[in-house]
């Protein structure tokens, strides 16, 4: 199969890790695949598999005014259209919310069957007026809209038909088993791990709140945070005016986060919202007891509460320093917890996702059927849990 990948950067992201992982597992499996992006292929951050055919159009230029912005736009789109032609493709999968827009756009006529592909919660990222209207417009000319949760999956059926939403999340990246590090110069301490852009959607904040009101009794730990962003600053700021700068470290982006995960002893996801946090997925396939807040989406599709992992309210600094003094107090929950957790790896393994991404390609770019066989007609992905 002829299948075109299209997302606006390929930096390091997690959208842009999961479009890696599959655009790598298809090549190897012998599939045909162009990685479009709108960004120059310079920026890359993930490697790719030498027989993908990488464009980069460079074309992520900031628009200085509406004029700007509308023209900047159209230009995307013939360069788009342009590209998406020559790489001739059974079918596109877009990613994230205005890279569908302009794919929908310049694919007008062209009949390829367009895949559209929300990464994160849409019922709390807010994306412009204009383009929120392009979306529930453009998103009817797609064959497919593929979500992460089955709340996600509700929001997108309030303006779409429902065979045509899909719920698949993401893959787990494949651990490598490369060598441990020592955090903090210490190999006695213990570590609380979390991992993600520094964005005030992840929290950071809260969490660094939560791990100075453990320390009191727990002074042997510290706090890591691997990612990088615009609240570098405002957290290390924070982290000095709580007294604990020096137990907390922001770590910086890292291309293998592995040997920080399994040199932890605690995760914790922070968020007020996500879309299907691969963070959380990697740290519990490292067998680390994780805490998380239940926001809204996909904490709560991964972690199986006092299973394998506990989940606590969002934006609750009380409940989040009380779960996690909780696991650092008991070694022994600790290890039950991170026994269970790692069952992800079977329940998000790559092989099972990508079945699922293969069953929907399958049905999209299959020949027309008889009336009693329409699209319509087969059953969705509507497994409402992974378990």
């Amino acid at each position: 199969m002829r299948i075109t990948l299209v997302i606006s950067t390929f930096g390091a992201g997690g959208a842009e890790r999961v479009m890696a992982l599959m655009a790598n597992y298809w090549a190897e499996h012998g599939h045909d695949l162009t990685l479009i992006t709108l960004a120059p292929a310079e920026e890359d951050f993930y490697p790719l598999h030498p027989g993908i055919r990488r464009v980069g159009l460079g074309l992520t230029n900031p628009s200085t005014s509406p004029r700007k912005a509308v023209w900047n736009n159209m230009v995307r789109l013939k360069r788009l259209r342009t590209a998406i032609h020559l790489s001739q493709p059974d079918a596109v999968i877009s990613f994230v919310e205005k890279t569908n827009i302009l794919v929908l756009m310049s694919t007008i006529a062209l009949h390829i069957p367009v895949v559209a592909c929300e990464r994160i919660d849409p019922r709390y990222y807010k994306i412009e007026q204009v383009w929120a209207v392009l979306r529930r417009v453009l998103y009817r000319r797609a064959v497919a809209v593929v979500v992460q949760t089955e709340d996600v999956r509700g929001w997108a059926e309030g303006f779409l038909n429902d065979t045509a939403v899909y719920v698949i999340p993401n893959p787990i990246s494949p651990i490598e088993r490369t060598g441990r590090v020592t955090l903090n110069g210490d190999p006695s301490n213990k570590t609380v791990a979390a991992m993600g852009r520094l964005v005030p959607q992840k929290r950071f904040d809260n969490l660094i709140h939560a791990f100075a009101r453990c320390l009191a009794r727990h002074s042997d730990w510290s706090l890591i945070i691997v990612g990088e962003g615009p609240e570098r600053k405002r957290l290390e700021a924070l982290s000095a005016h709580l007294g604990i700068g020096d137990r907390v470290t922001l770590l910086g982006r890292l291309s293998d986060p592995f040997p920080v995960l399994r040199k932890a002893d605690l995760f914790v996801l922070s968020s007020c919202y996500e879309g299907f946090p691969n963070a959380l997925v990697e740290a519990m396939a490292c067998q680390l007891p994780v805490v998380s807040t239940d926001c809204p989406s996909g904490p709560r599709d991964i972690i199986r509460d006092g299973v394998d992992g506990i989940l606590v309210p969002p934006d609750d600094v009380a409940a989040l320093a009380g779960a996690m003094d909780r696991l650092m107090a008991d070694p022994q929950e600790r290890q039950r917890l991170g026994g269970r957790a790692v069952e992800v790896v079977e329940r998000f393994s790559t092989d099972r996702i990508m079945k699922l991404w293969g069953d929907l390609l399958a049905r999209i770019t299959a020949p027309p059927m008889r009336e009693e066989h329409t699209v319509s007609q087969w059953p969705l992905f509507r497994n409402r849990r992974i378990t």
